[in-house]
């Protein structure tokens, strides 16, 4: 087998040489699979805009990678900083986000900038952003009203531009029930959501990774490339994958290293024995179709006018769309309007065509430094 992707297949990957690497995050993406050719779709499209993104999915489906890949599109000139909330410690985390002066606490024997000044003119990713203390967040809410930082011990605010991206694998409305997490603050970083697939749901995209981590470690153990057989291709197929990209990775790397650098067959693929039963026990699910869902909304148009339609269809479908589209992002109109690719205002006129903006009277109402959510 191969050991790249499908040619016409963008791969994203870790930069080499990146320092001190997440265990368990993944450090390739393919878009083989129908819904993570839909997925790319839609980020290249939410990409050139400076609305920050909140980005949702499991452990281990690629959060760093759809977030690097934002700052690549933006085209902005600064750099990507990346930086993992759940694990800075919460006395120094102040410090590390906006920076400190000389004398400004024990220990701070020096002048220094914090993750925000760092990432100015660029992108700065927030991993983990559930995990951040509630003090924290607060500060960070300041920070992304007003674009401007104040180190700890100084009084002179810095102006910042920064494009905000924010990860997390938990769920954000039910950290602000719990008390965990502040409403404002999810607003304020809510504006665009990305939600990544579990590798489960992706499944046209797990051969193609499988031979991406096939070919790494082969060069990099510097050994003959092995082959998958068809037995052991399948069991990767058919496995649930909890541990997603990063378990794969882990399952492929060590394959590597037991098949004795022939064939891997199934007997070499080390899965979670509880993951791997639930998934022998499983019906099996059906093949997902290799139609794009442009492809298959056209087909679908198709059987449309070969029937008799009353009129008013592309009044019927446009309203169908708006509304899907307007439910799908919460009803928020920014987001509604992000994915239709419209202005606000091109939204808010179709919304009234529906008799959709009266909907928006439960959620919340449009104001200075919250999000629209209608």
């Amino acid at each position: 087998m191969g050991q790249n992707p499908p040619a016409n297949s963008p791969l994203l990957a870790m930069p080499q040489g990146e320092t001190q690497p997440l265990s368990i995050r993944a450090k390739a993406l393919v878009f083989v699979d129908p819904a993570s050719r839909a997925l790319l779709q839609y980020v290249e499209r939410l990409a050139p805009s400076e609305a920050p993104i909140l980005i949702t999915g499991e452990t281990g489906t690629g959060k760093e990678l759809i977030a690097r890949h934002f700052h690549l599109l933006s085209r902005r000139k600064g750099p990507f900083v990346a930086v993992n909330c759940g694990a800075i410690s919460e006395q120094l985390a102040e410090s590390e986000l906006f920076g400190h002066e000389a004398g400004a606490f024990t220990g701070a024997t020096g002048r220094r900038e914090g993750w925000f000044e760092a990432a100015n003119g660029g992108t700065l990713f927030l991993d983990e952003i559930g995990d951040l203390p509630l003090n924290l967040q607060v500060k960070l809410l300041r920070v992304l009203q007003e674009r401007e930082v104040v180190r700890i011990g100084s009084r002179k605010p810095i102006p910042i531009d920064v494009r905000l991206v924010a990860a997390t694998n938990v769920d954000l409305d039910d950290a602000v029930t719990a008390g965990h997490f502040r409403l404002d603050l999810l607003y304020r970083l809510n504006i665009a959501q990305v939600t990544l697939p579990p590798l489960r749901e992706r499944t046209g995209d797990i051969m193609p990774l499988a031979e991406y981590f096939l070919g790494q470690y082969s060069q990099r153990l510097n050994l003959p490339l092995p082959d998958i057989s068809d037995a052991a291709a399948a069991a990767l197929r058919q496995y649930a994958w909890p541990g997603n990209i990063r378990e794969l990775e882990n399952v492929i790397h060590f394959a590597i290293l037991v098949s004795g650098h022939a064939r891997i067959e199934p007997e070499h693929l080390k899965f979670s024995s509880a993951a791997a039963s639930m998934a022998r026990s499983a019906p099996a699910r059906p093949a997902l179709p290799q139609e794009t869902p442009l492809e298959v909304i056209r087909s679908q148009l198709t059987r449309l006018f070969e029937t008799n339609q009353p009129e008013g269809l592309f009044s019927q479908l446009e309203g169908m769309l708006v509304r899907e589209a307007f439910e799908f992002s919460s009803q928020n109109q920014l987001r509604a309007a992000a994915l239709l690719g419209l202005t606000r205002n091109e939204i808010r006129t179709l919304l009234a065509r529906y008799d959709l903006l009266g909907q928006t009277a439960r959620g919340r109402r449009d104001a200075p430094g919250h999000v629209a959510n209608g």
